[in-house]
């Protein structure tokens, strides 16, 4: 009898256990990061967060009592404080001058959503720093000092200056916590004036979705718990805030499918699909899409994860599709629905850029620019202006230097296939690369596309057939270096006629035309060349010098 209630126990512990688990998982997730100026109290506001939320172990709060740094300082009782803000800031340069340098993260939960924290630095030498934490936040809480700005008689350039980053870099969603309410004796009147002033650049930014907080970090006035000590405001607390505050206000199934290959997956003969992760819109089985660039269409034959099949998997899921037609298909391009929106082709583009790197950006200089799955050649057509991040004013410029953010004008060798960001922050972001030290220097935003970007079939990679004439090859091919272009004539003995496909395909990739005089290419080799090349399948030198013009 006692061993049947035992285990009876235990079942009823096992099933409460998996239903808390199970609701868990299924919580919604939350990305926020701070910014603001320095000494804004960033870090102490979110280790009050963690604390009073019991989001902190008890050995952390040990190490953080008996830290040889504590800048909280006594209590009203005389008492000395927790410096929380050590709770995030874990570097010792950071401790020791009691700032943050780089991008602390940091995770916590409710009963009402789990939250990711980006505690990113204030100073202006570390704005590559913010933008990186802020990057994939779904709010931006920006920190300002009632006191310094009582004393400044207006907003600080720092405050001025995130809170642009924040409109630049669309976050839905932004909360001014206005902190150190304590030291202007939590005055109604210094509240005002802030909410005014910050109403007013957030309208000049663009800022749709906006809420302004009295807090005091150091003593916790409305960071968790509503204050007492400022009975004149009615509004959520921080917290509250964060849980309620609506995530993901378009609907997923009104955008345009957005799906970059990765990886082919290939594990024997029977099975062909293409893994990656739609970065828009959403994917149905039965569904008729195309591939870019080679616009070649069919059906979603099904959706594939570890777990067993989908019926519809949507953004941001990470899925393999398999597709009923063999169709040609790599990693680098694009599944879209036939019928729906497409995404821009160009070759080039206007992008906001954050530079990072210690060696200036210039114009023509050459760098790897990754979209998505996509590495392409992208070179500086030009500067078009720099931002002052203090003023948002437009300023010249001939070169960018660490931090600096700017406007820039690219030419990539290939065709990329691109949303704005406004549209799309995954489709329409991409960061550059150095191609000889493999250093990431840059993060941009595309703006649009710039005059002379339409990847016409004239700017794609050609495939040129001369059967038998090689001296008309050779005459193709210089004709096609004199106009700066790439070409090649694939006449190597180790490129057997049942590999020219693949040959051509791998050189396209790479912005490169390819010129054979072969004579013995079976038809359904010329066939798939036709459908690889498209209008570019060129079979004559004078369609080849036409071509070019």
């Amino acid at each position: 009898m006692a061993t049947t209630t035992l285990n009876q126990n235990d079942a009823a512990h096992e099933q409460r256990f998996r239903t808390f688990l199970d609701a868990h998982l299924d919580q919604e997730m939350l990305r926020f990061t701070t910014a603001g100026s320095v000494d804004d109290g960033k870090s102490t506001l979110i280790g009050r967060l963690l604390h009073d939320t019991k989001s902190v172990f008890e050995d952390q709060l040990l190490a953080v009592q008996n830290a040889r740094v504590n800048r909280a300082g006594n209590d009203a009782k005389g008492g000395q404080r927790i410096d929380l803000s050590l709770l995030t800031d874990g570097l010792r340069a950071e401790r020791e001058q009691g700032i943050t340098i780089d991008v602390a993260y940091r995770y916590f939960a409710t009963a009402q959503r789990k939250f990711i924290i980006a505690d990113t630095p204030g100073h202006e030498q570390y704005t590559r720093n913010m933008a990186t934490g802020a990057s994939t936040a779904d709010v931006a809480i920006v920190l300002i000092d009632a006191n310094a700005f009582a004393k400044a008689g207006g907003l600080l350039p720092q405050s001025r200056r995130h809170t642009y980053i924040a409109s630049l870099l669309r976050i839905p969603h932004v909360v001014a916590a206005v902190n150190k309410m304590d030291l202007v004796g939590y005055s109604e009147e210094v509240f005002a004036q802030v909410k005014e002033q910050f109403t007013t650049l957030a309208a000049k930014l663009g800022i749709a979705s906006m809420e302004i907080v009295p807090v005091s970090a150091l003593a916790g006035d409305n960071v968790v718990d509503a204050s007492t000590n400022m009975p004149w405001y009615t509004g959520p607390t921080l917290l509250e805030y964060l849980e309620t505050v609506p995530l993901n206000a378009a609907a997923v199934t009104e955008e345009p499918l957005r799906f970059p290959v990765q990886l082919v997956v290939r594990p024997d003969a029977s099975f062909r699909g293409f893994a990656g992760r739609v970065e828009r819109g959403e994917v149905r089985a039965g569904q008729t899409v195309k591939a870019l660039p080679s616009g070649r269409t069919t059906r979603v034959k099904s959706i594939v994860t570890y777990d067993g099949d989908l019926k519809v998997a949507e953004f941001p899921r990470s899925v393999t599709v398999v597709l009923e037609d063999e169709i040609d298909l790599s990693r680098g391009e694009v599944l879209v629905a036939e019928g729906e929106q497409a995404p821009h082709v160009a070759t080039a583009f206007r992008a906001m850029l954050v530079w990072m790197h210690e060696t200036p950006l210039t114009v023509g200089k050459t760098y790897l620019a990754k979209h998505t799955t996509r590495t392409v050649r992208a070179t500086v057509r030009a500067i078009r202006y720099r931002v002052d991040v203090n003023t948002t004013e437009h300023v010249e410029a001939t070169e960018l230097k660490m931090n600096d953010i700017a406007e820039v004008e690219f030419e990539t060798s290939l065709p990329l296939f691109f949303d704005t960001y406004a549209e799309s922050r995954g489709m329409g972001s991409l960061i550059l690369i150095d191609p000889i030290s493999n250093a990431t220097v840059g993060a941009a935003m595309i703006v649009a596309e710039a005059e002379g970007g339409d990847a016409t079939e004239a700017r794609k990679p050609a495939f040129v057939l001369l059967r038998g004439d090689v001296a008309a090859a050779n005459a193709v091919r210089d004709r096609f270096h004199a106009e700066n272009r790439h070409a090649v004539v694939i006449e190597d003995a180790l490129i057997p006629d049942d590999a020219v496909v693949a040959a051509v395909r791998a050189l396209q990739l790479a912005g490169v035309t390819a010129i054979s005089t072969r004579t013995t290419l079976h038809d359904d080799v010329l066939q798939a060349l036709r459908d690889l090349a498209g209008s570019g399948f060129i079979e004559s030198a004078s369609a080849a010098q036409a071509w070019l013009r």
